[in-house]
């Protein structure tokens, strides 16, 4: 769990009394539910069902999964049936509090969580139908293209600079001074995107921001889950994932537009910012994590040496050779 905070009786007991005082929910019994990096998930089973609990304690993260209620509710409202549908508590309330987390429950999706090439057509398919949902009056950001992912980096690099006493961020700034040719190339490239894309807002619509990374598969049936952080913006912001890497990816994605009759086709300006943007935006909630929780959730050091060196670098390498 993203926390890090052992749970004991007392706390576990006090959270099943929470749920059935709130939700009407009578547990049988409860097990941690290894879904999802940002907060406290629990797999709740009572003798009518199964359900899903996520709790978020992060300071930056519980705001935006407040938000995020409203959004899964209106898509669920429009007869989508492959999201996690709300558990209303008993006043009819999206969400509820538990000592300072926001807590949300749903329905349980039984199934394998699983991200490759099978995969993408369905989760293409199922983009393309949210983005058919209306997004008005939707309590949710609007994205703007900008380069505030590398501004809010780097003035978390000179944070780390002046942790005096820290040995963690000593190393962290090692890292950094190792890739600075690197991390400068990439926000150049992303001043460089924000150029070609700002002032533009059209074809914006309900996006996930993470979709290929949780699809679950039960049978036959696909799901999208864990919809914590959805935003007003353009397809690619989910389809940027694999379509530089994957030949076949954008081709695939504008034919599930089509089906769905979105008049869109995947721009690859717009790839390439989310592209160079995400980079950024990773890095930093890697360390927004440590400036909260330190390193109970693992040497935070180490898990960035694995950054630099992991799946995304060839998303930007392809990006890299367009020339646009």
């Amino acid at each position: 769990m993203y926390s890090g905070v052992p749970r004991g009786s007392e706390y576990i007991n006090r959270l099943l009394e929470f749920t059935k005082r709130e939700y009407g929910l009578i547990p049988t019994n409860i097990a941690p539910a290894k879904r999802g990096y940002f907060g406290e998930t629990w797999r709740l089973n009572t003798a009518t069902g199964q359900y899903f609990l996520k709790l978020d304690y992060s300071a930056k993260h519980k705001e935006i999964y407040r938000r995020s209620f409203t959004a899964i509710d209106r898509i669920c409202s429009q007869g989508i049936d492959f999201i996690s549908k709300i558990v209303r508590t008993s006043d009819g309330k999206l969400n509820s509090r538990f000592d300072s987390a926001v807590i949300g429950v749903f329905e349980w999706i039984d199934g394998e969580n699983i991200q490759d090439e099978r995969t993408k057509t369905a989760e293409y398919d199922m983009l393309a139908k949210i983005y058919t949902v209306p997004a008005d009056g939707l309590n949710i950001p609007r994205v703007i293209f900008s380069t505030a992912s590398v501004d809010l980096f780097y003035n978390q690099w000179n944070r780390l600079k002046n942790s005096y006493g820290d040995k963690t961020a000593v190393k962290i700034c090692a890292l950094f001074e190792q890739n600075r040719g690197k991390l400068e190339h990439r926000a150049n490239r992303l001043t460089l995107f924000v150029g070609k894309c700002a002032g533009d807002d059209t074809n914006y619509y309900i996006t996930h921001g993470d979709a290929g990374g949780n699809i679950i598969i039960n049978g036959n049936r696909f799901y999208l889950v864990d919809w914590d952080d959805p935003i007003i913006a353009p397809p690619e912001r989910d389809a940027w994932f694999g379509f530089f890497y994957w030949d076949w990816a954008a081709g695939a994605f504008n034919e599930a537009l089509r089906r769905n009759g979105i008049a869109y086709i995947i721009r690859p300006e717009r790839s390439a910012y989310y592209c160079y943007h995400s980079f950024f935006w990773y890095l930093t909630e890697y360390l927004d994590t440590y400036f909260e929780i330190g390193n109970r959730g693992g040497d935070m050091c180490e898990e960035l040496k694995k950054y630099f060196t992991c799946w995304i670098e060839e998303e930007i390498r392809c990006a890299d050779n367009m020339n646009l």
